[in-house]
This record gives C-alpha cells, structure tokens and sequence, in this order.
C-alpha cells in the first residue's frame, strides 16, 4: 500500500532564497508537500509561498494558515490565486483564527461563524458565477467577479482548529482539518468524532474531510540533544495548545511555570520544564528511529496526513535531510 502524505511545515523567519532552497530539497527527497505557517510577528507568507512555487513542480504548497481576521478574505483569496497560478494548480487553501490577535489589539467574536464565511466568500470569489455571497461577516455583492485568469475556480480547504465546534465546521466545508501543534495518536478518534458530526450535517460521507496532525519536529543523531532543542521550541505554543487536548492530564503547576520563565524571556528554562512524556505528545523529537516510530504510531491510528514542523533539527537542512532520507522510507500505511 501507499504512504499517506508527508510534509514539512516552515516557519516564514529565513532570508530570501532560502524557502527555494528547502523546497527543492523537500522535492528531491520525496515530500508530498510544504506549508509555511502564518503565524503572528513572522513574515507574510505569500513571499515564501511563490518563491518555493517557481522552484517546484511537484509538491503541493499552501499557508497554514491564513487568518481571516487580520486579512479579509478577498485579499486571502487573491493570495491562494498567485500561488496557484505559479504552482500550475499545486496550491492549498488554509484558514484559522489563530492565536495571539490581543498584541496587536485585534477582536475575534463569534470565530466559527467567521470562519465559515470566509470559506463561502473564498469560494464564492473563485467560483466566477457572479453569484455572490451574503454573510454575516463577509459579503460579496452579486456581479461582482475577479478581473484575472485562475488555474483553478476552486480552492483545496484547509480548517486548522483544536476545537470542537471547528472541527465540526471543517466537516461541513473543508477538504483537510489540521491540529496544529499535536502529535498524539490519541487525538486522531477524536477530531473524527467531532468531524463526523459537521459530515452528517452536510450530508457528506463520513471520512470526506483529512486529518491532519503536525507539530514541532527535530531530529538529530543524538536523541536527547533532539529533545532539548524540541522543548525550547514547544514550551511557547504549550500556553496555547496543551489545555485543548481532551486525551492529556498535565501537573497543575506545568503550565503556570513556563508561563513565568516566558515572561521573564527564559526560553530555554521554560523547555527544561517540559516533561519527556508531554513532549512526545506535542512534538516529534529525537533519532530517526524515534521519529520514524512516533509517525507510524499516528500512521496507524488512522491519521490521512503527517506533517513535520519547523525547526526539523538543529540544522534545519540537515534535519530535512535526515527526515526524507531515514524517517520517510521507513513510513508505510498503517
């Protein structure tokens, strides 16, 4: 049997030329794709996004994800256009509310029905009908269509979400629904619980929409100099992410203790306090053995896409490298 895909996810912190670079190497080496993170105070990716598709020409390529309240989705739309049209159709579309908006004083009620109307508003652009699209956030007036060529009327839809009522969304509307920040087989059941829900509702068959698990991965030679670096890494989304996962139980001081060495911009104090066991749930960290062994886990409790997160190693080519060539021909179909 086939592999199910595997991809790398970049953060957009590197210099011009870079994100070329590692692309052609993800190519070279067999990856099924590469996304490249949104993430607040970080480059826009759109630069990233077309750099890598005038490099490429297999891999599909896609932001995970665009945030539709600090970017309208006529804008976001656009962007997905410009990668695709460079890509020749290889680009994915992804959208989440994301985390962080209270630094930049940026409000976001009601995220699910946002959500929601930035896929139809997307999709309702794309589509050229003229058709239109109303709303209770976005609207788009009949007659109202792009004034450019697409190599698609329709964008691949990607939801990134960690709760219930997302995850139900994305059943609905989306082709992928990714729970960033997780590598903990335990989740998968549980995101195609809550899946199946928005499936039903939409009248979809079960299993339509991919899940998606990615999370901080590095990789290296020594296992234990792999999971130190993987901690200072993992120890800022904790904050965020930890809490959302109904399968874990963390000490009650965990969280409260990397949030004072952040606050006190101790990174690497905070990692230390990072627990082996908590960290196998958030991260993929350690020899290729260990990486290869943790992925198949995923692989065989049912997870339809893999995708290894930034930093990769210590040495972002040289984890990259290691990745594609010991970890990914090891991967098969649970």
């Amino acid at each position: 049997m086939n592999r199910i895909p595997l991809s790398l996810g970049l953060q957009t912190d590197k210099a011009p030329g870079d994100y070329a670079a590692l692309a052609v190497l993800a190519e070279d080496l067999g990856f099924d794709g590469v996304s490249v993170f949104s993430d607040l105070l970080y480059q826009p990716p759109i630069g990233a996004l077309l750099e890598m598709a005038h490099a490429t020409s297999r891999i599909r390529l896609g932001c995970a994800c665009w945030n539709p309240f600090t970017l309208h989705p006529y804008e976001i739309a656009g962007q997905f256009a410009a990668v695709d049209a460079a890509s020749a159709g290889r680009a994915y579309l992804g959208l989440a509310k994301g985390s962080w908006l209270e630094a930049i004083g940026v409000d976001a009620p009601r995220p699910i029905a946002h959500l929601r109307d930035a896929v139809g508003f997307v999709r309702a652009l794309l589509c050229g009908d003229g058709a239109g699209y109303a709303g209770t956030t976005f609207r788009l007036e009949p007659g109202v269509t792009l004034r450019y060529p697409l190599a698609r009327a329709d964008a691949p839809i990607l939801l990134g979400s960690w709760g219930p009522l997302g995850m139900t969304l994305a059943g609905e509307v989306a082709d992928e629904i990714k729970v960033g920040g997780s590598a903990n087989p335990a989740m998968v059941e549980v995101v195609r619980a809550r899946v199946a829900r928005g499936e039903a509702r939409a009248g979809r068959p079960a299993g339509s929409v991919g899940v998606v698990l990615g999370a901080v991965t590095v990789v290296d030679r020594d296992g234990e100099l792999a999971r130190t670096h993987a901690r200072r890494q993992v120890a800022m989304y904790l904050d965020v992410v930890a809490a959302l996962d109904p399968t874990v139980t963390l000490p009650d001081d965990l969280l409260p203790a990397i949030r004072a060495r952040l606050a006190e911009g101790d990174g690497e104090g905070a990692g230390r306090l990072v627990p082996r066991d908590v960290l196998d749930v958030f991260a993929f960290a350690g020899t290729p053995d260990d990486i290869a062994a943790h992925a198949q886990r995923l692989i065989e409790a049912g997870v339809d896409r893999i995708e290894f997160g930034t930093p990769h190693g210590i040495d972002s080519a040289e984890g990259i490298r290691m990745l594609g060539r010991e970890v990914l021909p090891r991967l098969s179909a649970g």
